[in-house]
């Protein structure tokens, strides 16, 4: 339990947290403005106008308006000094450039030096939606500013929700600003006193503190707060530390390095470590088959370095290395890291690259150095790869590619006939500390006749050649090692068919709709090769026999909008297929065997997708010979035009895998969204992950609660964001930009 005084404690830790990361960025809009005339027409219009041609002095009253480029000055009077660049303006002053707006009762201004004042005035910036103000706002240089009385808030109204206070507050654009004798205000009621703050005020990158993470977990990690440190080194590097405190556990550092060395050569580096105080009795070790025998204060860390260089088209470098302490890491670990938070299967992004999901379930870790050169019709990529095998205490047994060379020619005519030519090929050196390890090599060219009739029937015959050889050692001097080759051919052909048919709806959003069959059907022949001498990292080609057919339903609507633009959308698709072995056809039967059963699992495919707030997908196995659903899979998702949404998961693979996903997100109001998420394990009746999450996002600020709850752990989360005050950019494209502040 926590004593009152510790939640006190517990309360202002917090609001240092998010004001310590909201301060420093405060003035970052006031990059935009400038009030300063630019170079160019300046007209005055005004109800009276009168000029006085001794001391070159225009006064102006009456809805005065001078419009100059880029913006204008608007007040109720105003005497312009056209030799010394001195205006005086009276009275509902306005002054817009750039689409950022300072106001003020009156002000002076030189449109030479680019200096003045405003007194109660109020400065907007249209980018961030930002507002400061004061009793007295003094422009003391071309990017500087001064403010009297100053507030500061990125929230509409007289009274906004938050807000920030000083009495002095001097700042210079894309340099730095200090605050004196200021408060943390929520609607007026100040919540923390802010003597003096020294904070970065650039437009382009700034160093600083990120927003905090704070998060409570009562099984793995206690008090989990992680406070971010991002520091613009260069204009081609930075570099972000994570300081992040389990009370649980101990201090983790960590520090994530990225550099753009030029516009094809970038990469990321990232490092933590944590001298764990609860290594020993973390998890379930009757469930768990690698017991632990760790003394505390274990030391675990984890790196990984991400390179990409570029030197032509098609031709790159690119490294992905990374290695853990132990095999428990992300097991430990899996709730929040570096590696989740990095995490894109695509690849595209060019400092998030992970490709791996580091959640427990994780069995592996690769790590790759390839070289890859690509031609309009061959592949070659050299690699060099290194598996951690993280069901295992040793990695001895685990094979390592030292290193491979694979060479690809895709399908394409041979000169001058009607014959096409494929080829695949490989070589690798695999190595372990112990078992078999040595060369591999394997190639197979395969040439292929496509056939057609009109636009009803298309069949391509194939044949291939495969040779491999293997040459191989064993760690043990006493058991010799094993060299041999295997030659076969491998023979097969692809024959379909599409018959279709379009019906002429005439709606006006759905024209037409477009019903196609697709029948397809392989053959497949492997001859039987006698395979005992085969070193045990040569893979296996299995004798074959086959028919595979296939029959696909498609519906095709041709789609119109409101102005005439067609589209088209498939909104139904259903594939069934089966193979039929001839192999086990022709078996021979005895007494004590079982009967033939050449008919494999029906598969099927199914697609429905009619409108945007409906989707279903499902594919699923059907073992003919026992009757039963060997696996089947569904996913529904039903939404609205609000963001309301419903997804419905269920796996299911026999004897192994039954499990349940749901997914619920309900927009309560416009401001108010809760998130339900439930995973549960059907086959061993186990709840895996539940989720509870509620959103309030208001016009300048959001909260999010979030509780989970797993079998290992529970964890509570609270995230506060005040908008405009240092959200994080990352530049994607430029060098010299790689990451900033917006």
């Amino acid at each position: 339990m926590i004593r009152g005084d510790g939640l006190v404690r517990i309360r202002n830790v917090i609001l240092i947290l998010v004001v310590c990361v909201a301060i420093r960025g405060m003035v970052h809009p006031a990059a935009a403005f400038d009030t300063a005339v630019p170079k160019g027409p300046v007209n005055l219009e005004a109800n009276t106008v009168t000029y006085d041609s001794e001391k070159d002095n225009y006064t102006a009253t009456g809805d005065v308006e001078i419009t100059f480029e880029g913006g204008y000055l608007k007040a109720d009077a105003v005497e312009y000094n056209r030799t010394t660049g001195d205006a005086a303006a009276e009275g509902n002053v306005v002054i817009m450039h750039n689409k950022d707006l300072l106001y003020g009762d009156s002000g002076h201004f030189n449109l030479t030096s680019k200096t003045g004042d405003v007194d109660n005035g109020r400065l907007f910036f249209e980018k961030n939606h930002f507002y400061l103000t004061g009793t007295k706002i003094e422009k003391t240089g071309e990017a500087s500013y001064f403010l009297r009385d100053a507030t500061a808030s990125t929230c509409d109204g007289e009274l906004p929700d938050w807000r920030f206070t000083g009495k002095e507050l001097n700042v210079t654009v894309d340099g730095y600003g200090t605050l004196k004798h200021g408060t943390f205000q929520v609607k007026n009621w100040p919540l923390i006193y802010l003597p003096y703050v020294i904070f970065p005020a650039k437009t382009t990158r700034q160093s600083g503190l990120l927003y905090p993470r704070i998060a409570y977990s009562s099984d793995k990690h206690g008090w989990d707060v992680g406070i971010p440190f991002y520091w613009a080194m260069s204009d081609n590097a930075d570099a972000t530390f994570y300081q992040r405190y389990m009370d649980k556990r101990g201090f983790q550092e960590g520090v994530e390095f990225r550099y753009c060395i030029s516009e094809d050569s970038f990469g990321t580096f990232y490092g933590e470590f944590l001298n764990d105080s609860r290594a020993q009795g973390i998890s379930d070790e009757n469930e768990d088959p690698l017991q632990r025998e760790w003394t505390d204060n274990q030391h675990r860390w984890s790196y990984y370095l991400n390179h990409e260089t570029t030197f032509s088209p098609g031709f790159y470098f690119r490294t992905d290395i990374i290695k853990i302490s132990d095999v428990w890491y992300f097991r430990d670990f899996d709730d929040y890291n570096y590696y989740l938070d990095h995490y894109d299967e695509s690849g595209t992004k060019r400092f998030d690259k992970v490709s791996f999901l580091a959640d427990k379930s994780i069995t592996s870790l690769e790590s790759t150095a390839r070289l890859v050169k690509n031609w309009d019709m061959y592949n070659v990529t050299t690699l060099v790869q290194y598996t951690d095998n993280l069901q295992s205490y040793s990695n001895d047994s685990t094979l390592q590619k030292y290193p491979e060379v694979t060479v690809t020619g895709v399908t394409q005519p041979i000169a001058g006939t009607p014959f096409n030519y494929a080829l695949t090929s490989q070589y690798d050196y695999y190595y372990r500390t112990e078992g078999y390890r040595g060369h591999y090599f394997d190639m197979h060219p395969i040439v292929s006749l496509p056939l057609r009739y009109r636009d009803y029937f298309r069949i391509t015959p194939q044949v291939g050649v495969r040779e491999t050889s293997w040459d191989s050692a064993h760690s043990k001097e006493s058991t010799p090692g094993k060299r041999g080759y295997r030659e076969l051919y491998d023979l097969g052909a692809t024959a379909s068919t599409e018959i279709h048919r379009i019906f002429n709806i005439g709606g006006e959003s759905v024209q037409m709709i477009r019903h196609g069959i697709q029948t397809d059907i392989t053959y497949a022949y492997i001859p039987y090769v006698y395979q005992g001498d085969r070193a045990d990292y040569v893979d296996v080609v299995s004798e074959e026999n086959t028919i595979t057919y296939s029959l696909t339903n498609t519906l095709i609507a041709r789609l119109a909008d409101e102005e005439g633009n067609r589209s088209y959308n498939e909104f139904f698709r259903l594939k069934l297929s089966q193979i039929y072995d001839l192999k086990e056809a022709r078996r021979s039967t005895t007494a004590g065997t079982r009967d033939r059963r050449p008919f494999g699992p029906v598969d099927m495919e199914l697609n429905v997708d009619p409108f945007k707030y409906l989707s279903f997908y499902a594919d699923a196995s059907f073992d003919v010979n026992a009757g039963e659903w060997k696996e089947t899979n569904y996913d529904a998702t039903v939404s609205d035009w609000r963001g309301d949404s419903l997804t419905l998961e269920y796996r299911y693979t026999q004897k192994t895998l039954e499990e349940i996903n749901l997914n619920l997100k309900a927009c309560i109001t416009d401001a108010l969204q809760f998130n339900y998420m439930l995973r549960k394990n059907e086959f061993d009746k186990k709840v895996l992950e539940t989720l509870y999450s509620i959103d309030y996002t208001s016009q300048c600020w959001a909260v999010q609660l979030t509780y989970t709850d797993t079998p290992d752990d529970r964890k509570f989360m609270i995230i506060m964001s005040l908008y405009g005050l240092g959200k994080v950019g990352r530049a994607e494209a430029k060098p010299e930009n790689i990451r900033r502040r917006e």
